[in-house]
């Protein structure tokens, strides 16, 4: 049971984290922390959160577990000002999607309180944001991946995961360098691909047209290039060298596929289109049979 939960951030992660807990009563009272008031306003409302409150350092006094779930660029300063008001035994982790750079944060500004801190990373999103788009079940059969620090206490992490899977995750531990990597390569850079080919659209002169023949595989294309801007930017920054390192890989497939078609080689383009056909159909079908 956790008596007082603080959301630093209070939309669809963590809101949905909340209500989750609240399905399993689980816990007893819920502060939402946030800067914008109608958001939280709605969270009352919608019953994600029990109270609100402008002033993170303040709410989180006598709480047992805190999220921050908060874009990246505003989490140093959040731990900094929670670090004096936070109890001795009070859990606190994140829901950032990139690791390195929050563990560094952690060791800056929670040093003495790292036994308790569990750095995490929920992998379900939405295109939609803030406190209205909070729901029930979000977590159910979804992964989230833990990158506890050596200083983190066992009991600590075994808490937060069992947390987790009451909200209906599959949790995974590893280290941050690893998780970097791999999200990188299939969150990060899809998105920013996304942005890229928006952005290239609007350079065209006929966009207007184009836009209003767009169909199904463009839709499916650009719905993540809908995302939160600041929450991209972040990761974009905080993320750099394996990002570059997959976008570099990115420019070299293009640059191939160019070359294919300005050649006119159908033997290869049709290579080319298979191999990533094949490998697409093949991931489909695993993670159906995962459902």
């Amino acid at each position: 049971m956790v008596r007082k939960l603080v959301l630093l951030g209070t939309g669809l992660i963590g809101g949905s984290f909340a209500l989750a807990l609240k399905r399993m009563r689980q816990v007893e009272h819920v502060v939402g922390v946030g800067r914008n008031m109608a958001n939280l306003e709605r969270a009352l409302d919608l019953g994600v959160i029990d109270s609100a409150s402008h002033d993170a350092a303040s709410a989180v006094q006598d709480a047992d577990l805190v999220l921050i779930a908060t874009p990246v660029g505003q989490m140093g300063p959040l731990m900094q000002a929670i670090a004096p008001r936070l109890a001795p035994d009070c859990l606190v982790t994140d829901a950032g999607s990139t690791k390195g750079d929050v563990v560094a944060l952690f060791r800056q500004y929670l040093n003495d309180h790292l036994a308790q801190c569990v750095p995490g990373h929920p992998i379900a999103g939405s295109d939609l944001s803030g406190a209205a788009a909070a729901r029930y079940g979000l977590y159910e059969g979804r992964r989230v991946v833990l990158t506890p620090l050596p200083e983190t206490a066992p009991e600590a992490v075994a808490r937060l995961e069992a947390l987790w899977r009451l909200c209906g995750a599959e949790v995974y531990r590893m280290a941050p360098a690893q998780h970097d990597s791999i999200f990188a390569a299939v969150s990060h850079v899809p998105h920013l691909l996304a942005f890229s080919y928006m952005n290239a659209l609007l350079e065209r002169q006929n966009v207007a047209n184009c836009l209003d023949f767009a169909a199904t595989g463009f839709r499916d294309f650009t719905r993540i290039a809908g995302s939160h801007p600041d929450m991209w930017r972040d990761i974009a920054l905080a993320n750099n060298r394996p990002i570059l390192d997959d976008l570099r890989a990115n420019v070299a497939q293009l640059q191939a596929l160019i070359a294919m078609i300005e050649q006119g080689d159908a033997d290869a383009l049709t290579g080319f289109i298979e191999r990533a056909s094949r490998a697409r159909t093949a991931w489909e079908a695993r993670d159906k049979e995962k459902q």
